[in-house]
């Protein structure tokens, strides 16, 4: 090779190496930015939740006033009482995301297992239709059961909510569950059956402890759903005076503001489900470095 085409494959070299440094550099930047545009709105609600200003974007100083109006429900520099419907709401939406989530937990580990032992070509086509309601546009699904409950005539309420939460979470424990029955050994069921072991020993013993994690991560979903859904809760909570988070909120925006004390409760709801997340991804990177080994 010649001096010159020495320095030509020299150049060449450092116009790729450059031209990497600077996807790179670009791809961290896009990488920073997005994270930056999903996070910011959430920091600037947990900063201003140690305020006491009413009025969002407004820093009066740093304080706990906030949080202690929140879990006393009375606001003593105003003298006045806490939305009593916010602790009403707070109520209805934890009762019915815990309830929810139970319920579709179990309903979608059986699903999984059942979908599980189909055979081919059945199963891909309900598990097609087991996304659907994944995609669908919550208004759609919403108005869907509402037209139902109407049809059926049954009273909207607080059962019509939950049997609603239940319907749209199902799936989604579904999904959880079923990349752990594609990960057990097949042959375990069948063992524990040869053994003596009934259908029922079998699920409780061998199927469900190898399912736990799915059948946790799933719940842990199908609860964060809950709790955030406002389309399906609005159309099903009917005119009985139920609110759950999500609507008190539409219903509290549209009077003109947000009530501060909402600040220090979606703080909590955050790092609360911050912390069930990195809790649960502990023990799955436990539990696969027990399987490496």
């Amino acid at each position: 090779m010649t001096q010159q085409q020495l320095s030509s494959a020299q150049q060449e070299a450092r116009k790729r190496s450059r031209q990497l440094a600077a996807k790179r550099v670009a791809g961290h930047a896009y990488l920073w930015l997005l994270l930056v545009v999903l996070y910011a709105p959430i920091l600037l609600i947990f900063i201003f939740s140690f305020t006491q200003s009413k009025v969002f974007g407004n820093w009066t100083g740093f304080t706990f006033h906030l949080y202690e109006n929140l879990f006393t429900g009375y606001d003593s520099n105003a003298q006045v009482r806490v939305d009593p419907n916010l602790y009403r709401a707070i109520f209805f939406t934890a009762v019915i995301a815990v309830c929810a989530a139970t319920i579709a937990t179990l309903l979608g580990t059986l699903a999984a297992i059942g979908l599980f032992n189909m055979k081919a070509r059945l199963r891909k086509g309900i598990t097609f239709l087991n996304s659907i309601p994944m995609i669908n546009p919550d208004i759609l699904t919403g108005i869907s059961l509402f037209l139902l409950f109407v049809f059926l005539n049954i009273s909207r309420g607080f059962v019509t909510v939950l049997i609603a939460h239940v319907v749209f979470c199902t799936p989604y424990v579904v999904l959880s569950v079923m990349p752990r029955l594609m990960q057990m050994n097949p042959n375990m069921y069948e063992a524990a059956l040869d053994l003596g072991a009934t259908p029922a020993q079998a699920l409780r013993k061998i199927l469900l402890p190898e399912l736990r994690p799915g059948m946790v991560s799933g719940f842990i979903l199908a609860l964060t759903l809950s709790i955030d859904d406002f389309g399906v809760t609005f159309f099903t909570k009917g005119s009985n005076g139920l609110e759950t988070l999500s609507t008190f909120i539409y219903a509290d925006a549209r009077k003109g503001g947000l009530t501060p004390e909402l600040r220090p409760l979606f703080s909590l709801i955050f790092l609360t489900i911050l912390v069930l997340l990195v809790i649960m991804n502990i023990h799955t990177n436990k539990q696969l470095n027990k399987q490496k080994k």
